[in-house]
């Protein structure tokens, strides 16, 4: 990837995209040099903590995670297994709620 050029960003195996959602209803996305695998094993220990703190390039930003409700990331890690995981989950929109039982949709 080229210095600066954000346009250009590609799905890349050795870093993964981290989405924190606060209760302000802010979100803040961050990248960080790891696969998704490996920060699938760190995400328990992570969630645990109560400050993550991420070192950019002209920053350092912490995260109070008693302030965050809700944790995305992408690339999927979906060797995740144990209690409260849904495998083979899938997102509902307003719009696919809205259609259930019209124009022939059904559940």
């Amino acid at each position: 990837m080229a210095k600066g050029s954000f346009a250009t960003m590609q799905a890349d195996e050795s870093s993964t995209q981290i989405t924190f959602h606060y209760e302000n209803g802010h979100a803040e996305t961050l990248s960080v040099p790891t696969s998704s695998a490996e920060l699938g094993q760190q995400l328990p220990q992570m969630l645990n903590q109560p400050w993550l703190t991420f070192h950019l390039i002209d920053q350092t930003i912490s995260i109070c995670m008693a302030k965050v409700l809700k944790v995305e990331v992408k690339p999927p890690i979906p060797h995740l297994r144990g209690e409260a995981i849904f495998p083979e989950s899938q997102r509902v929109t307003a719009l696919q709620r809205g259609a259930v039982g019209r124009l022939g949709i059904n559940q």
